[in-house]
């Protein structure tokens, strides 16, 4: 019986040596099957044999550092990042050529970045598919849609299973997200027609919402209003853990705001509400050390989102949902008490959420002093919650959370 591991390795070799594009194609094919048939232990053997074997070129690779240090131009500097290409690279380009070739890599680095803990040996071919996968779904190739109840059944049971924010619980709630004053609007990349990569719901509405509550309601007589003046995006969820770091939120938002804009004239008014995930972690882990005597807890969350230090010096947003949105040039704009009493709410931020504010002719602006310097773009009321962080703190256990919950 043929070794998996061994017939792997040679198609791979042949892979790379195929001149003519029919042949390569099919030993592509082969390959991306034989790889599919490979258990956990043999594929990560292979991973190690990429690494080991289908490196760059050491001699050709001197050789050009060599020519660089002596004489550093253009030509010379295109030549060195050409030889100290990895020839696994090639390969897993190659690789794509085969039917369900990108779906696989996608799958394959979901596994390595689930078993790097365990094995770092694996992170250069992470770090490879992470490269080419960044260039095969960049901003050109994605394409917005509208998701409807009327979307095929398998997209939408993929939001149903994706959906990270807030749990969807049946085919009904997932109708309520999807009709009416809702809407469900994803990315999507020729290679993964019936998956969006990441997506976005939204609520059509009267004013910012300070909970969440009323947006996960679905009630039978729910319509569209007729010129509705608010939109709050209160969920965002990637399907596609094996794109993991690649950024596609920022150009999401942005696009669904100018195709809301144009389909509702009246909209003036683009915020998000916003879960806070890692307040109690923070808090249990020393966070709470910051409070003051009287302090309103919502202090705490400020300085938290913001990253001020005790002594009123800046710091980046310690939470992850904050630097995403505050990089995108959003408004740090009002941070709501009893927003998510669900457990999970309750668990990861104490019921807090926190809207930030779209305003198209401030996002440039923030996203660029944010990104130069840090400084994050907040109201007055969020400003009026952090002035007294330069007073003496002291320890202060919270009425309004259990310690150690996640």
């Amino acid at each position: 019986m043929p070794d998996p591991l061994r017939t792997a390795q040679q198609l791979s070799l042949s892979l790379l040596e195929s001149c003519g594009e029919t042949q390569g194609t099919l030993t592509a094919t082969r390959l991306a099957r034989a790889l599919a048939m490979l258990d956990h232990e043999t594929e990560q053997a292979y991973s190690l044999w990429l690494i080991e074997n289908l490196g760059p070129d050491p001699a050709l690779l001197a050789a050009s550092i060599d020519q660089w240090m002596k004489r550093p131009n253009a030509v010379h500097a295109s030549q060195l990042s050409i030889r100290a290409e990895p020839r696994r690279q090639e390969l897993l380009r190659r690789l794509n050529a085969a039917p369900g070739g990108t779906r696989h890599l996608v799958a394959w680095r979901a596994r390595l970045l689930r078993e790097i803990a365990q094995c770092p040996a694996l992170a250069p071919l992470e770090a490879d598919l992470r490269h080419l996968l960044a260039s095969w779904f960049n901003r050109g190739f994605l394409t917005l849609r509208p998701i409807t109840w009327d979307s095929p059944a398998r997209l939408l049971e993929r939001l149903i299973e994706h959906e990270a924010v807030h749990t969807i619980a049946d085919w009904s709630d997932l109708r309520g997200r999807t009709e009416g004053d809702r809407r469900c609007y994803g990315f999507f990349h020729p290679a993964l027609p019936d998956t969006p990569l990441i997506f976005v719901e939204v609520a059509l509405t009267d004013q910012i919402s300070c909970a969440i509550a009323p947006l996960l309601d679905h009630p039978p007589s729910r319509t569209t209003p007729d010129r509705p003046s608010t939109a709050i995006f209160y969920s965002i969820s990637n399907c596609e853990p094996g794109l993991r770091g690649l950024q596609f939120g920022n150009f999401l938002i942005k696009q669904i705001v100018a195709d809301l804009k144009a389909e509702y004239p009246s909209l003036s008014v683009f915020a998000t509400l916003s879960p806070i995930p890692g307040l109690v972690r923070w808090l249990d882990a020393g966070g709470r050390n910051l409070a003051h005597d009287g302090d309103d807890p919502r202090r705490l969350c400020a300085l938290y989102l913001t990253g001020v230090q005790p002594d009123g010096t800046p710091g980046k947003p310690r939470d992850p949902v904050a630097a995403f949105h505050l990089g995108n040039g959003a408004e740090l704009w009002r941070i709501n008490s009893d927003a998510d009493m669900s457990a999970k709410g309750l668990a990861q931020s104490a019921g807090m959420m926190v809207n930030y504010l779209y305003r198209a002719q401030d996002l440039v602006a923030n996203h660029e002093r944010f990104s130069a310097h840090g400084e994050v773009a907040r109201s007055p009321e969020v400003d009026a919650l952090i002035a007294a962080t330069a007073a003496p703190a002291r320890r202060w256990t919270l009425p309004w959370v259990k310690t150690n919950l996640i």
